[in-house]
């Protein structure tokens, strides 16, 4: 049997993820991204424990990520900066054995990019659809027709091979809110611990990143399609420029880098309407936001891809082990083994969304007394199922018969 070849259609972080595994597994592995570069986009990640072990379990463990941790005290506050909970962020790393780090998205996906074998990556390729023949895959691409023994497609939360998979999904919903990223200079500025602060409709976040850069983060209720009406940093100010220090000082650093077109990132925020009756169709499956896109209020949508990253790798490697005929059991057993996951953790950031939104003062006082009278150990033990999760061992997938492999 000669080297199996996988096709990854994306190379944001599932992708690429997904592609270290596989790689590192002994699959031939050709990842088509649709833009001429990889670059992160201008924002941060907090790498929590889960997907450092995610990362580890594909050989990129702690020796990689320099810099320091995400500071131990981090927390929630209301806009006069009054605390709603402080939370010991030691704690989680005794609880879970690892030390959560804020870093930015271009290291992230540079550091994948660097563990894969040269001439992977083919960029300014877009996968524009596949043909399963049942024994291989057709790989429609912007430059040629592809062949593959798998695809997995990690195309992103507007996902075209989603659509082709499942034509009679409902798709993207808005979540009702939009948001605004930035990654500051953190020379000078007052920052010592990550917190978000919640007001009645509006949440600002601070992260500081481990190279000692400061991630910051804005959310509002809108519309979809709604935006400001002057420019970011004008919105920004008016917004939430009253509110608790750091944020003035950190709005003023923004203002220097709103001359920068690129500077202020400003999105609205969506999730899939309803979860997919599963994650893959014969040969091909999808990851991250092309299988369960959600809301950001759990920092977990990236962590989410580099988990379902590491487990398609497991179960399909080592390639010289996987008959052909194995390939779709193996997507089978990828499904069972995250659908039920990430559909839970997706629901529980919609809640969290959804409680961050109250715009109504009574509804917010309530909100924030709740928040208030909920023990940490409680918080902590609440977070186990997410932060806990550990990388399966690589063993051959358990047959599945063929109504389940479709």
């Amino acid at each position: 049997m000669g080297v199996r070849h996988a096709v990854v259609a994306g190379g944001g972080i599932g992708g690429l993820t997904a592609a270290v595994g596989l790689s590192r597994r002994g699959w031939r592995v050709t990842v088509c991204e649709r833009a001429p570069a990889l670059t992160g986009i201008g924002a941060g990640i907090v790498l929590a424990p889960n997907a450092l072990r995610a990362l580890d379990s594909i050989g990129l463990g702690s020796g990689l990520w320099a810099g320091d941790a995400l500071p131990a005290r981090i927390g929630l506050r209301t806009p006069d900066g009054t605390w709603l909970s402080r939370s010991d962020g030691g704690a989680v790393s005794t609880r879970h054995g690892l030390s959560t780090r804020a870093v930015h998205r271009g290291f992230l996906i540079d550091t994948l990019a660097a563990a894969l074998p040269a001439g992977v990556v083919h960029l300014g390729v877009s996968v524009t659809g596949v043909d399963d023949a049942g024994d291989a895959v057709t790989v429609r691409t912007s430059a040629g027709d592809l062949r593959a023994d798998v695809v997995l497609a990690a195309d992103g939360m507007r996902s075209v091979l989603r659509g082709q998979l499942f034509p009679a999904h409902r798709g993207l919903r808005h979540a009702g809110e939009a948001g605004w990223r930035a990654v500051l200079p953190g020379a000078g500025l007052p920052v010592r611990q990550a917190a978000e602060t919640w007001g009645q409709g509006e949440r600002f976040g601070v992260v500081p990143l481990a190279d000692g850069r400061i991630y910051v983060y804005a959310t509002a209720v809108c519309g979809p399609g709604a935006g400001p009406e002057s420019g970011h940093h004008a919105e920004l100010t008016r917004r939430f420029g009253a509110w608790h220090d750091p944020i003035p000082a950190l709005l003023d650093r923004l203002n220097q880098r709103d001359r920068d077109p690129v500077g202020i990132l400003h999105h609205h925020f969506h999730e899939l309407a309803a979860p997919l009756p599963r994650f893959h169709s014969g040969r091909v499956a999808l990851l991250g936001d092309a299988a369960h896109a959600m809301t950001p209020n759990m920092g977990q949508g990236g962590c989410q891809a580099m988990e379902d990253a590491v487990v398609a790798a497991h179960l399909l490697a080592p390639a010289d082990d996987v008959p052909a005929d194995d390939v779709p059991a193996a997507l089978a057993a990828y499904t069972k083994a995250r659908h039920r996951r990430t559909t839970r953790i997706s629901r529980r950031s919609r809640r969290i969304g959804e409680l961050a939104r109250l715009s109504h003062p009574l509804a917010v006082s309530l909100r924030n007394l709740a928040v208030r009278a909920t023990p940490q150990a409680l918080s902590l033990r609440a977070l186990d199922p997410v932060l806990g999760w550990r990388p399966p061992p690589a063993p051959a997938p358990a047959p599945v018969n063929a109504m389940e492999q479709r």
